[in-house]
């Protein structure tokens, strides 16, 4: 038997025929992950493996394939030529994958069954979890898997149903919706301003102790770098971390000045506002892919989301700054602080 290459058949026909006896998606899906993440490692820690299970994966692929799909030197992972030709196969076997469990989706019964929310951590913990029992006593028999973490989830990879970005999505094959704007601001908890008092410009901050979050949707450290030109952060932060509760609590006890939305004021840590301009506001988008909207379960779920976030009724999600002691005159609704869930602290000292 002669092999399909000693045979004189073109590279991409054998591609193709190879590709359509795949028997192991779990390892295409891998290779498209190293593709998108640019690198083995990048690839192995969104998926959650080790480095060298991936590697293995990836070594399993090509003898799939029957082809080399990376070369690999000390600047790192580079496509072959070949392995381009079978990004874009591989790609439209995933496209076709989703449009069938979208099929299967929108023929199941309209009000049951599942419904996937990402959603950066902060907004997901402080605003959208507390208030989903709306959606819940609305909707009994839908389960709602909410995802709450800081690296934006892809609609059009069926990663979630619908999500929640504070910035643009730059995919063209999703429905976006821009549902408002969260105002940023520097805040301090009574006990800190007590202790090394009150900071009135950038320059006087440079005096004082921060706590900030560094994560993905955040770029905090181009927003630090650039209030701090040539500040070294070792020089002003106190703590940093990765989690909007843990980060929140941290200030709200004492532990420097930190960086919230201008809801902070209801979340229950008797946070002051300080009034020194940072002039950072973030755009909240919503996204998901048209086959999912079509689906009656998600579509609710959208709706009701769109809402949630509607600016006419939740002044601090306006385009417009409005300062949070103004949220009182603006907002005629239940206590702001039951509104996200928060607990009171009037008592404590």
């Amino acid at each position: 038997m002669h092999s399909l290459a000693e045979r004189g058949v073109p590279l991409e026909e054998r591609l193709k025929t190879n590709i359509s006896g795949l028997s192991d998606w779990d390892a295409a899906r891998i290779f498209l992950e190293v593709v998108r993440c640019g690198s083995f490692r990048s690839a192995a820690e969104r998926l959650s493996l080790s480095i060298n299970a991936v590697r293995r994966r990836i070594d399993d692929f090509e003898r799939q394939t029957g082809t080399t799909l990376f070369t690999r030197d000390v600047h790192g992972t580079h496509l072959t030529d070949e392995g381009a030709l079978v990004v874009s196969a591989v790609e439209r076997m995933e496209a076709a994958a989703f449009d069938v469990l979208r099929t299967s989706d929108s023929t199941a019964n309209a009000l049951t069954g599942e419904v996937r929310v990402a959603v950066t951590e902060g907004l997901g913990t402080f605003w959208l979890a507390p208030r989903l029992v709306e959606f819940q006593q609305a909707y009994p028999n839908i389960l709602v898997d909410l995802h709450c973490a800081m690296r934006s989830a892809d609609v059009s990879r069926h990663e979630a149903d619908v999500a929640i970005h504070l910035s643009r999505p730059s995919a063209l094959d999703v429905k976006l919706v821009r549902l408002g704007r969260m105002h940023l601001m520097f805040w301090a908890s009574e006990k800190y301003l007590e202790k090394y008092g009150t900071p009135h410009s950038a320059l006087e901050l440079i005096k004082h102790r921060l706590v900030l979050q560094f994560a993905d949707q955040l770029a905090a450290k181009e927003t630090f770098e650039s209030f701090f030109p040539g500040v070294p952060e070792r020089d002003l932060l106190v703590m940093k971390t990765n989690v909007s509760s843990a980060n929140y609590w941290a200030v709200a006890n004492g532990a420097g000045i930190g960086v919230f939305p201008s809801y902070a004021i209801a979340l229950g840590g008797k946070l002051i506002p300080l009034e020194v301009e940072l002039n950072r506001p973030l755009d909240i988008w919503l996204s998901y892919h048209p086959g999912s909207g079509r689906i009656p379960r998600v579509r609710h779920m959208i709706d009701w989301l769109i809402e949630a976030f509607n600016p006419a009724r939740f002044p601090w999600f306006k385009e417009e700054f409005v300062h949070p002691h103004e949220f009182k005159d603006s907002y005629m609704g239940e206590p702001l602080t039951q509104l996200f869930g928060g607990f009171s602290t009037e008592e404590q000292r």
